[in-house]
């Protein structure tokens, strides 16, 4: 069977994959740039455990592999929590958002931290003179300077949280390459098949390539003109 015939009958299992990799990526990183501001706002805070706990978290999360990440999500906690007398599990699409969610944080917040000292030390100076308390100042005149900023950087956090889910994929979540994997199986046809997924990926991440790059632009203009 040629690239055509295997596109033609695995195009419906390809894309009900594709729809769940979007959406477990845009779930995970809706959550993530919370979590990611969360943790950036307490790792800047004076409070010293505060700033421990941003550190480990950071630490322990960039120094592991998002492999090793999804099967202690998916079998290590479920097994703890059981170990308990509480029974529980996660489905793979919870645990693949879950595992997403907290690999990408993580990176979020680094990001975050980055687009606040990007923003003038002149901004919060100005704020407090003008009667506004550090966490109002904050909110109000530093976040959303750093958020415009760092929405490039976003963008390419979401391309690499879209890739991430191919790995997710181990815990049988139901994406794109699981289903690839699946019609292989019952096709052998390994060559067409991942030559699609492949295509389907670069045609996926050049579309956000390009829209990343298009913000940027557009920012860059703004920040021209508004001099």
């Amino acid at each position: 069977m040629n690239i055509i015939g295997v596109l033609i009958e695995a195009f419906p299992l390809l894309m009900r994959g594709m729809v769940i990799t979007l959406q477990t990526s845009l779930l995970a990183l809706t959550i993530a740039v919370f979590l990611g501001l969360f943790i950036c706002l307490i790792g800047m805070s004076k409070v010293l455990a505060l700033r421990l706990i941003a550190k480990c978290y950071i630490w322990a999360i960039r120094g592991t592999p998002l492999l090793v990440q999804t099967f202690f999500i998916y079998f290590g906690i479920p097994q703890l929590i059981q170990s308990l007398g509480i029974n529980f599990r996660l489905s793979p699409f919870a645990a693949g958002i879950v595992t997403l969610s907290i690999n990408a944080g993580a990176y979020l917040a680094e990001i975050f931290r980055g687009g606040i000292q990007a923003v003038d030390v002149g901004q919060m100076e100005a704020a407090r003179s003008l009667g506004l308390s550090h966490h109002r100042a904050m909110f109000k005149v530093i976040l959303p300077q750093a958020i415009r900023i760092s929405i490039p950087s976003f963008v390419n956090q979401f391309i690499i949280s879209l890739k991430d889910t191919s790995i997710i994929s181990i815990i049988s979540l139901a994406e794109l390459v699981y289903e690839a994997k699946i019609y292989i199986g019952r096709t052998m046809q390994s060559f067409a098949t991942w030559t699609i997924v492949g295509a389907v990926y670069l045609v996926i991440i050049t579309i956000l390539s390009q829209i990343s790059g298009y913000i940027e632009k557009r920012l860059a203009y703004g920040s021209k003109g508004s001099r």
